[in-house]
């Protein structure tokens, strides 16, 4: 999106926050968290609120910083919050479909938020009766099951059910009392526990922790719940953990001041960045980066390389999501929403451009079309991942298969369909050691197309719920 509004890269699921703070305005907390995981999902944004008697759900369609305004955070008060940002990966992106989700539950309530993508829906949803569900999400069946049974404490019925479920899943869910926190086996998708003066946070990302003012402690253990209330932080296990971190946070998703499994986000691209110029040297002028998420590599690529590291793409940060899509005569004439040359940097120069992946290959041949039209010589492309050959089904909204260019062509078809002078990806082994993560505990099967949690057909599918219940894809719903 960064040249064309239409072509849309990589999207994670969501992200997650939750806090449990008496005495502190938890619902700023709770927005700041959500503004610093903001690059999670930028389609819906939520916050769940208790004051200890009952719970308050705002939400609706939109970036956070459209969604909430002081007057609306300083309505929402109590001790207890979670916060959801969304990117849908299953259920469409309508109102209904906003997170947290919530349901009446014994004799208060649950609200709850996910980041993830589960791979099991239709068998859980299998479990409730028809008129249960109102939204077609994955979370909407996990909120429903947690709250259905009068019996059991939540704490009880999480118990239960998480073992049942299967795929990625980051939880952060709520009664009116306590905070809990519970993340998959393979521990896919990220989640950190804080430290506050008066309380405890949970977030996708350390990131989110830091903007709040919160001590990393660590981070939630693969098949690990944590119950957080007026007793302190208590940690169930309800399954044995088998780790498969997603190895495309290091690549893309993550913030790069992110920590994961120890090691600093950025600091892993730049060594990235350093493996990816001794393996694909390239005779060049200068090494420009793809902003933002191609820098930290493209400085690493500097350094590794002795060419010297030039900005030769201006960004404008200014500009968010656009509700405005082109008409073909724009798109014909180029139109550029964030990135512009720099042409007395790039003009007449040897390029090696570095950018974090390429999934259908469009936004590349944009820029290369961008570039040499700016007067570089030559534009040599190196990509900090292996090739994308396989779908997600564990959180990342990657094309389908056929869409995938990498796919469908070779590396020198790609080469030529972008219109570079030479184009070449890090190998996985590389990557995977700048990680400093042994490989059996990560999930590489976007790049490998070994999936650590074998996916049933027929529980594949963004819209799978909706195709069962006859809900639109497109249906357009206000709060």
């Amino acid at each position: 999106m960064d040249i064309d509004p239409q072509e849309r890269g990589p999207q994670d699921a969501c992200g997650v926050f939750g806090v449990w703070a008496p005495g502190e305005e938890v619902s700023k907390l709770t927005y700041f968290g959500l503004y610093a995981l903001q690059h999670r999902g930028q389609e819906s944004a939520g916050i769940a609120l208790s004051d200890g008697e009952r719970i308050v759900v705002y939400k609706d369609m939109g970036l956070v910083s459209q969604v909430f305004n002081e007057a609306t955070l300083e309505s929402l008060r109590g001790h207890l919050a979670i916060g959801h940002c969304r990117y849908s990966t299953t259920g469409s992106p309508v109102w209904e479909n906003a997170q947290p989700t919530f349901y009446s539950a014994r004799e208060g309530g649950l609200a709850l938020g996910h980041n993830g993508n589960l791979i099991n829906t239709p068998e859980l949803a299998a479990m409730l009766p028809s008129d249960r569900l109102t939204a077609t999400t994955d979370t909407e069946v996990l909120t429903s099951l947690l709250a259905s049974n009068p019996d059991r404490t939540t704490e009880e019925a999480a118990m239960e059910l998480l073992p049942k479920v299967k795929g990625a899943f980051s939880l952060v869910f709520m009664d009116e009392d306590t905070l809990y926190a519970a993340r998959d086996p393979q521990g896919i998708r990220p989640l950190v526990l804080g430290r506050l003066d008066s309380g405890w946070v949970v977030a996708s990302e350390t990131a989110a922790l830091d903007i709040v003012g919160a001590t990393v402690v660590r981070e939630v253990e693969p098949g690990e719940m944590l119950v957080i209330n007026a007793n302190g932080v208590s940690a169930k296990r309800f399954t044995p953990a088998e780790p498969k971190g997603c190895l495309f946070e290091y690549v893309y998703l993550a913030r790069p001041d992110t920590t994961i499994a120890g090691r600093n986000v950025n600091s892993a691209r730049v060594e990235v960045g350093r493996r990816l110029a001794k393996e694909h040297p390239a005779e060049a002028d200068i090494v420009i980066p793809v902003p933002e998420s191609g820098t930290p590599a493209a400085v690493g690529y500097a350094e590794g390389s002795g060419i010297p590291f030039a900005q030769g793409l201006v960004k404008n940060s200014y500009v968010g999501r656009t509700f405005i899509q082109p008409s073909q005569t724009l798109r014909e004439l180029g139109i550029r929403l964030k990135l512009n040359p720099l042409r007395d940097v790039i003009g007449g120069k040897r390029l090696v451009v570095v950018d974090d992946s390429i999934v259908r290959g469009n936004t590349q041949r944009a820029l290369v079309r961008m570039l040499r039209e700016a007067g570089a010589a030559e534009v040599h492309v190196r990509i900090s991942s292996p090739p994308v050959l396989w779908p997600c089904y564990y959180g990342i909204d990657f094309a389908t298969k056929a869409e995938l260019i990498a796919g469908n062509l070779s590396t020198e078809e790609i080469c030529r369909s972008i219109g570079a002078d030479s184009l070449a990806y890090i190998g996985l082994d590389e990557l995977i050691s700048a990680t400093e993560v042994r490989k059996d505990r990560l999930c590489r099967a976007c790049f490998d197309g070994v999936y650590p949690i074998e996916v049933d057909e027929d529980s594949r599918g963004k819209y799978l719920l909706e195709k069962s219940c006859g809900t639109p894809k497109s249906a357009s719903v206000s709060a």
